[in-house]
Formats: C-alpha cells, sequence, structure tokens
C-alpha cells in the first residue's frame, strides 16, 4: 500500500500561551483538592497541584513498573488489592523495600505526564471536578498546574511537527509500502512489527508497557516514512435501488396514486 495524501505543512500552534482548561486554572489557583473528570482522563489534586493522572488511552503506573523488570507483576498486584489508589500502592511498595525511590518517583512522573497528555486533549463535552480530600501531596512528586499544560502543549507542538494528521494517534493502524524505504530504529522495529490493522497507537503502547505518548512519536515518525497509515474510514454502503416498501398503509396510499394518476 502506498500513502498518497500527504497532510498541510506545520504551522504555529495557535493554543500556545493559553490555557488548556479554564477550569483547572481556576483550580490550582484555589488550591483545590479533588477530582477532575475530563472526557479522556482524570486528574487527581492536592492544594492545586496535579498528584497524579489516569486515562483510558495511557498504560498507567502498574503497567510500567511492572512490564520491564522495575517490580515484579505479583508484587504489584498484592499492593493494589490493598488499595485502589495507585500511588498509595506504590507507596506501600515504596516502604516494604520492594521500589527505590528514584525508580518509583521517575515511574510516577512518567505515568503522570503521558495521562495527563490525553486527559488535557480537546473535548466535546465539559469537565467535572469533584471536591474530595482523598488526594494527598505524599512522598510522590506533585506536578503545578503550568507545569503540566506547558509539557502538554510541548507534546502537541512536537507531534504536529513529526506529521500533522492526527488520525494515527487513534484509528487502527495497517503496514504501508513505502516506495523508498527509510531506515528503521530497533524501537521502532518493535511497534511496526505490532501493526496489525486491529490495534491502535495507545494500543500498542499497552502491549509493550510503554508510555503512550512515547509510542505516538513512533508511530507518527513511522507514517511520515511511509511506513504505516490509519485503516481508511469505511465507505457508508449504497444501495443501487430503494429498498422495497413494507409499511401497508404507505404501500396502499402508493397505489392509489397510481390509480388517480391512470384516470
Amino acid at each position: 500500500m502506498t500513502v498518497t495524501h500527504i497532510p498541510p505543512l506545520p504551522v504555529r500552534d495557535k493554543t500556545a500561551g493559553r490555557a488548556l482548561s479554564p477550569m483547572l486554572t481556576r483550580l490550582a489557583e484555589e488550591r483545590a483538592t479533588g477530582v477532575l473528570v475530563r472526557e479522556h482522563g482524570t486528574l487527581y489534586l492536592a492544594e492545586g497541584r496535579v498528584v497524579h493522572a489516569e486515562s483510558p488511552c495511557s498504560p498507567g503506573l502498574g503497567v510500567l513498573l511492572t512490564a520491564h523488570g522495575t517490580l515484579a507483576a505479583a508484587a504489584w498486584q498484592r499492593a493494589a488489592a490493598r488499595t485502589a489508589d495507585p500511588p498509595q500502592a506504590a507507596e506501600l511498595l515504596l516502604e516494604s523495600g520492594l521500589l527505590t525511590t528514584g525508580a518509583l518517583e521517575l515511574c510516577h512522573l512518567d505515568a503522570l505526564y503521558d495521562a495527563g497528555y490525553f486527559a488535557l486533549a480537546p473535548s466535546s463535552t465539559p469537565g467535572r471536578f469533584r471536591y474530595d480530600n482523598t488526594p494527598r501531596l505524599g512522598p510522590l512528586p506533585s506536578v503545578p498546574v503550568v507545569a503540566l499544560e506547558r509539557e502538554t502543549l510541548r507534546r502537541r507542538l512536537l507531534l504536529h511537527r513529526l506529521w500533522p494528521d492526527p488520525a494515527t494517534d487513534s484509528a487502527p493502524l495497517i503496514r504501508a509500502d513505502p516506495a523508498a524505504p527509510a531506515p528503521v530504529t530497533s524501537r521502532q522495529r518493535v511497534v511496526l512489527d505490532r501493526v496489525d490493522g486491529v490495534r491502535t497507537a495507545t494500543g500498542i503502547a499497552r502491549n509493550l508497557g510503554r508510555q503512550a505518548f512515547h509510542t505516538l512519536v513512533d508511530v507518527r515518525r513511522l507514517a511520515a516514512a511511509g511506513h504505516l497509515a490509519p485503516v481508511p474510514p469505511a465507505a457508508p454502503a449504497s444501495l443501487p435501488y430503494p429498498p422495497p416498501v413494507t409499511d401497508p398503509d404507505i404501500a396502499l396510499l402508493k397505489r392509489l396514486r397510481d390509480a388517480l394518476e391512470a384516470l
């Protein structure tokens, strides 16, 4: 398959310098504590700072900790069974000596920024905030709202510069046949090997235990090189003839009309 559609050249991100979520900005200013639920993810705030983030598009803290040997999967499952809160589960593992402080803080920030990127994606529905004292400033690092928004904007601009067609972020992906194949790195090869016409970029990230945003970067680079493309949207089926009339009242009216026209 050869990709023939070339998206327009990148332009300056017009959202730069603007708050991605006015509600989130207001909550940060009032030092609110609670949970902000948005269309593509959830942000947990403590005293106006982001302490945790979750998104169905992002693998999450447990996956990042266990995918590459940082932590045994059984150890995470035991900790998660004691609390439904991933940061608290991680703290239990830290206290038990199963995790080092540096490894946990790194994975925690990776998971927070990864899920936060998707949580702050443009939304078709308004966010909902629930004041709740459960989120707290614990031993894990928290992030100022302005820092999360700045990093999210930087990531958006990076993806746009690599390949400005966002369809590769969410659609199932298929292999393509570039006319002049560009070299593929070993990291990109692992991603390309999982392109099967069903998996999306975030599905591949979860399968690999990698941050979803970093996988989006690999996917857009592969798309720019012509190695993959999103599955084209299905064309609506066209009927060669009008469907038969099955309503008896409509059929009777049609017969009366035809009889009157014949007079």
